[in-house]
């Protein structure tokens, strides 16, 4: 089975070595996916802009391997506050409105570095 691989403008791919997504036959699983701006400027400070970056980042990634935000199956939400639920809720309504996929949402203690509020897992199945 051929074995694609995208990568994104996150420091840490190269540096803790793995990819931001992997496409296996009809499958795309995009890696954990923290709100770092690809142009290199600051990242948002709101729960709901950082999740329409998360998003857009994984988005990119799946659509780099054939996929588009209708073919997403799964997310998976990892919030440091059980107070962004909302904002980022209405975010992944916005990114996956046509997809609608099975999404879980949980609190974690902290993400990597302490300005990110929001992370996201994506997969998505094709055809």
């Amino acid at each position: 089975m051929t074995r694609r691989l995208v990568h994104s403008a996150s420091p840490f791919e190269e540096r803790y070595g793995f990819s931001r997504a992997v496409r296996t036959g009809n499958v795309i699983r995009v890696a954990g996916t923290a709100p770092i701006p690809q142009d290199g400027s600051h990242t948002p400070d709101s729960p709901f802009d950082q999740m329409l970056l998360c998003g857009r980042i994984a988005l990119a990634a799946v659509e780099e391997l054939g996929g588009e935000a209708g073919d997403v199956v799964r997310t998976r939400m990892y919030i440091t506050d059980a107070a962004f639920a909302e904002e980022v809720g209405r975010a992944h309504h916005q990114l996956f409105q046509s997809s609608t996929p099975p999404a879980t949402m949980v609190v974690v203690a902290a993400l990597l570095d302490p300005a990110w509020k929001v992370e996201i897992e994506i997969e998505a199945a094709l055809g």
